[in-house]
């Protein structure tokens, strides 16, 4: 997955869409057919971000079926500490001595 290609619809320095609302991620519901985040949108559908989004820093969540967007309050390092945490080597931590 190249995320440099993601699909923008604005440009860098331009303002993000209007975002229809500001939304507490622990307000969002985790979908695990979708694999991402959800929150009702008033078009019944749902507005949608993945924890790849998140962890890049995008805060938009985007419903599939109107043009209405929130935009989602979180704390990146949250996702970014789970990372970190699966399996990966803290080379600073304690090296383990080699009998």
């Amino acid at each position: 997955g190249n995320n440099l290609l993601k699909p923008r619809f604005y440009k860098v320095g331009e303002s993000a869409p209007m975002s229809y609302d500001d939304v507490e991620i622990e307000d969002m519901e985790w979908n695990e057919e979708l694999q991402a985040y959800t929150y009702p949108c008033p078009c019944g559908d749902l507005f949608q971000i993945t924890k790849e989004d998140l962890k890049l820093g995008e805060e938009i969540a985007r419903c599939p079926s109107c043009s209405l967007c929130i935009t989602v309050i979180y704390n990146i390092e949250d996702f970014l500490e789970q990372k970190n945490n699966k399996n990966f080597d803290h080379p600073k931590e304690q090296p383990v001595a080699v009998a």
